[in-house]
């Protein structure tokens, strides 16, 4: 697999609980998206987007890129104190779409720009496929490229040398046809200096119908080096019971890049918060994402709320735990986590 990005050694990519710069976003602006079989409308989900955002900026300064036909939109919903970036977008889901920042002991910070091909063509991505570029363009910071197609959401890093990753998604035809796991692995190690990568199943039959095929980012999240928040299920006969097994199984056996086992603690869905005749939905406490200072956690307006705010709390201490209802937002398949992306303060720090 040809590659053309970092050539020198050294750039590794933080963890989320670093101190941060700011926070990356994209606002949704596509109706017909949205609209097309969701069950949700464009304002709806605006809203919820807004509500990330806006909890988001109590902690640290946000980034919101806009497209130039719903500026009016976001200056309505989001607070004075969002940066907002007018660049054309696609869709919504900063994640994926936007860079994997890296940090250099001397060389500062940096961004990897991943062939971004909207979850194996499942939408148009004329221009969120650059989305990264621009981004780093816009903070005058150095972008790396590489022909690997993958997704911030399908890898999660401890800041110590693993990353966490799924076969589902990064081994698909539809990403990367015909290349290995040590192909990949290799760029991993260049690109975000990782000591070693642990292979999840995800969702190989994808019978979640997650349009992500199964980001890791659904799966499980560090908590701090060796513990991770692992999501679970009640509903021992849903079609995702044995999904979640699998891959929780995967973790049991696994040892980080220090050696050490895992500590995993459970984290239920939000089941009965799912909208059962919607083509997907987001019921994952696991797509939670760590802010400065804070921990913001999805929320649905239901009892599971409050165990999943307190078994956050537990494992996040020193952080506050803000709950953010995310209904509408988790029609389009996604959570808080899908649509933020960390920057690091440099130095990193934290």
């Amino acid at each position: 697999m040809q590659q053309n990005g970092i050539q020198n050694s050294g750039w590794t990519m933080p963890a989320e609980w670093v101190t941060h710069a700011a926070t990356w976003m994209v606002w949704p602006h596509n109706k017909a998206l949205w609209e097309s079989g969701w069950r949700v409308t464009l304002p709806q989900v605006q809203e919820d987007f807004a509500r990330v955002a806006n909890a988001i900026a109590r902690f640290e300064p946000v980034k919101l890129v806009v497209d130039p036909s719903a500026v009016a939109s976001a200056k309505a919903l989001c607070g004075p104190n969002i940066e907002l970036i007018e660049l054309a977008v696609n869709d919504s889901w900063c994640r994926d779409s936007g860079p994997s920042f890296v940090c250099h002991p001397q060389q500062g910070l940096a961004g990897v720009s991943w062939r971004f091909n909207s979850w194996g063509g499942k939408s148009a991505h004329d221009l969120d496929e650059s989305l990264a570029r621009r981004a780093l363009n816009h903070l005058g910071l150095e972008c790396f490229g590489t022909a690997l197609s993958n997704e911030g959401g399908a890898i999660h890093v401890d800041g110590e040398g693993t990353l966490i990753t799924t076969e589902s998604v990064l081994l698909n035809p539809n990403r990367n046809p015909g290349v290995t796991k040590a192909e990949i692995e290799e760029i991993f190690t260049r690109l975000l200096g990782v000591k070693k990568t642990i292979w999840l199943p995800g969702d190989p039959d994808y019978v979640t119908g997650d349009m992500t095929d199964g980001h890791v980012d659904g799966v499980c999240a560090f908590a701090r080096p060796g513990v991770l928040l692992v999501d679970a299920t009640h509903d021992q006969q849903s079609v995702y019971a044995e999904v979640a097994r699998e891959n929780r199984r995967a973790l049991e056996l696994a040892t980080d890049a220090q050696g050490r086992k895992f500590e995993l603690i459970e984290l239920y869905e939000a089941t009965d918060a799912v909208d059962t005749e919607a083509e997907v939905f987001c019921a994952s406490y696991t797509n939670f994402y760590i802010a400065n200072g804070a921990v913001i956690m999805p929320a649905y307006g239901i009892d599971a709320d409050k165990v999943a705010a307190e078994v956050l709390a537990q494992a996040f201490p020193g952080r506050e735990v803000v709950p953010v209802r995310i209904n509408h937002l988790a029609h389009g398949g996604g959570g808080v986590h899908c649509i933020t992306q960390q920057q690091p303060a440099w130095p990193v720090r934290g």
